[in-house]
């Protein structure tokens, strides 16, 4: 038991560290499952698809007054009116490309091979990102341009490559339609929400076979350590990324990546 809680913890914070920065959580936990032999298990399948829900509540806690501000205006005051519009528009992409390709995604995309080359891609585009010189012109994610907030859905899809990031994706479309690093990073944020949360109702769903009740301590360990791990990441990313950008992250990426290519070449 002392084992599985530990597997558990690690899961859990490697969950709530990446799920919100550019760095891909899908790909680091399928390279942190494959690395601890986790990965031919159901169980642990199971398991990171339902620390996902910690994650998603840390969003909802952080941000709670601001979208219940949206949510009670968004029949009376346009302006909220229109930014939950613009978050549909980006969340409806990858409802269509999710529910016509997921088996395909998850059977043949989802190896270790695919993640570590393009964590290794993302860094690079990345890092080519961070250094250009743009001059934004939006800056509060809740105003952009509506075909803008469709266009980040679309290049978001690009994430249901195992390795490519949701919110690295969603980050780099919206500073090249325009808004600064703050902005950008804000709006993954709030694009995350009902982009996790359908992806995890799906995958409950899909997996409810193999849920039982016998290993419900791990899960609430894995639950609350992501919520807490989550939490402390998404306050301290924005100010990191408005004052330092996101070479790091980008650095990060290309490291772990390699590493892992390095590690499979070698039978580990």
């Amino acid at each position: 038991m002392l084992t599985d809680l530990f597997k558990a913890v690690i899961l859990g914070i490697v969950e709530g560290v990446t799920e919100f920065l550019p760095v891909s959580s899908t790909g680091h936990l399928l390279l942190v499952e494959r690395f601890m032999d986790l990965d031919q298990q159901d169980f642990w399948k199971t398991f990171a698809v339902l620390i996902q829900l910690g994650a998603i509540l840390a969003i909802l806690a952080i941000y709670f007054g601001r979208l219940w501000r949206i949510a009670l205006g968004m029949f009376s005051d346009p302006a909220a009116r229109r930014f939950v519009i613009g978050v549909l528009l980006a969340f409806f992409p990858a409802v269509v490309l999710g529910l016509l390709f997921g088996g395909f995604i998850k059977n043949v995309l989802f190896n270790p091979w695919v993640v570590c080359f393009s964590l290794i891609a993302g860094g690079a585009v990345l890092l080519w990102v961070d250094q250009q010189d743009f001059d934004p012109r939006h800056h509060d994610a809740t105003t952009f341009p509506l075909p803008m907030y469709l266009g980040i859905g679309i290049a978001q899809c690009a994430a249901m490559i195992p390795g490519v990031s949701r919110s690295g994706a969603s980050i780099v479309a919206a500073m090249l339609f325009g808004a600064d690093k703050r902005a950008a990073a804000e709006f993954s944020f709030f694009l995350a929400i009902p982009t996790m949360l359908g992806a995890f109702v799906y995958d409950v769903y899909k997996s409810r076979g193999d849920m039982t009740m016998d290993h419900s301590l791990i899960i609430a360990v894995g639950f609350v350590v992501s919520f807490i791990t989550a939490i402390i990441v998404v306050k301290t990313f924005l100010n990191f990324v408005t004052r330092h950008g996101f070479a790091f992250f980008a650095w990060w990426r290309v490291i772990v990546g390699t590493l892992g290519l390095i590690a499979l070449a070698l039978g580990k």
